[in-house]
């Protein structure tokens, strides 16, 4: 089957484009007396569902024999109703809402084991041992599956969307942990933004590949910080990510002569704990300095992690913390262990020298003061900072609604 791709990455699509777009191509597909599953991103992932979910409602209607919207929170906190309304739009008549309860053995099927030998050869050597394949039975339970959801650039996998949206977005914990660390091993700074197939996304893809139902993916690149989008395109889910990847790669990247000393991250509410306000950090890493700062200003946040607890015992350290002591440490959540490096970016460890980051990484948020230090990151009062004093500070660069957009080094 072939990608259709609608828009790129210079341009804005109105309103009636997309649904005329999203009615022409869900026509032209093979779903008259099909179940269906659409899988959607949660309030993390700039996204206009209420528009594409209602175009897809008026496709489907009459054609197709039931329909489940699933949102793929991977392991991030469930929605409420009152959420899941302001998020999706509707009410969609008909139409089954759900949360991916992750977290729920009832909810998952397992579809058996990518090998030990295998995952090293996707791997490239960073991991032999399998995994199993486990997701959401709402996937296998419907007769196609539709991703529906945007293209980022992404600290784990390169650049988000596509298969992403079933692993780790409605998957069970160990493979969401198992793909995660292997993406730490890389280390966000050397995989974010990076075109093509990476390790993780190869995995991704060969768990996917074991799906019984037809998968389809409507992925976006979606205007940061808005709900209207550059491009669309639609068709397999391997293709139709790769068209909008290479969109994103254009407009969601934005290249700088030389590195500064500090930035100074705005996170938006729609992160409402570190967990995934950290994205404000991941996309910054690659522009800052040697010895360099990174304040992550949000007043509004004022956890590490909603559904990870742990997080605050473990604190964060860089990926060769872990390593090389990995026996104090083999037996925690990998995802974990993957957040900790992340937002706490490169830098060494030894025995003999302890550790040292290569930038000093600052919370200015409502998280108290000995949650933030206890967790091995900087501290300063939020009240203290004055945004006009930083956007006119030579050594500092500001980036507002912070978390979708990469700067990078030319």
């Amino acid at each position: 089957m072939a990608v259709d791709v609608l828009g790129g990455a210079g341009q804005i699509l109105d309103d009636q484009a997309v649904r005329a777009f999203v009615a022409e191509r869900l026509a032209a597909a093979d779903l008259d007396g099909r179940s269906v599953c659409l899988v959607v991103p949660d309030a993390t992932r700039s996204c206009p569902l209420p528009l594409l979910l209602g175009a897809a409602h008026e496709a489907l209607r009459g054609r197709a024999a039931r329909v489940t919207v699933l949102v793929a929170l991977g392991t991030h906190a469930p929605m409420s109703e009152a959420q899941l309304r302001d998020h999706l739009g509707g009410p969609y008549p008909g139409w089954t809402i759900r949360n991916h309860e992750w977290w729920d053995p009832a909810a998952l099927v397992s579809l058996g084991f990518i090998d030990a030998d295998r995952v090293a050869q996707l791997s490239e050597g960073r991991m032999k041992r399998p995994v199993e394949v486990v997701l959401n039975r709402a996937v296998v339970e419907h007769d196609v599956c539709i991703v529906m959801g945007p293209v980022f650039p992404h600290e784990v996998v390169g650049f988000s969307g596509g298969n992403k949206y079933f692993f780790p977005g409605v998957a069970g914990q160990q493979i969401i942990d198992f793909s995660h660390w292997l993406g730490a091993l890389i280390t966000s700074a050397a995989i974010i933004g990076t075109r093509g197939t990476t390790p993780v996304r190869a995995l991704i893809d060969e768990a996917a590949a074991l799906i019984p139902s037809r998968r389809l993916a409507l992925c976006l690149v979606v205007r940061s910080g808005t709900g209207t989008l550059h491009a669309a395109a639609f068709g397999p889910p391997e293709q139709a990510w790769a068209a909008c990847a290479g969109v994103s790669a254009e407009a969601h990247v934005s290249y700088m002569d030389t590195p500064v000393r500090r930035v100074l991250s705005v996170i938006p509410t729609k992160y409402d704990d570190m967990w995934t306000g950290a994205k404000g950090f991941y996309k910054v890493e690659p522009v800052v300095a040697d010895g360099g700062e990174v304040i992550l200003y949000a007043p509004h946040i004022t956890r590490l992690s909603a559904m990870h607890p742990e997080i605050e015992q473990i604190g964060y350290h860089c990926r060769d913390y872990f390593l090389g002591q990995w026996d104090r440490f083999a037996h925690h959540h990998w995802g974990v262990l993957a957040h900790s490096t992340h937002l706490r970016g490169a830098g060494t460890w030894s025995a003999a020298h302890g550790e040292h980051g290569r930038v000093t990484v600052t919370l200015a948020t409502g998280i108290p003061e000995h949650v933030v230090r206890g967790a091995n990151l900087a501290y300063r009062d939020p009240d203290t900072v004055n945004l006009d004093d930083f956007a006119t500070d030579p050594d500092t660069l500001v980036v507002p609604q912070a978390g979708e957009v990469l700067f990078r080094l030319r």
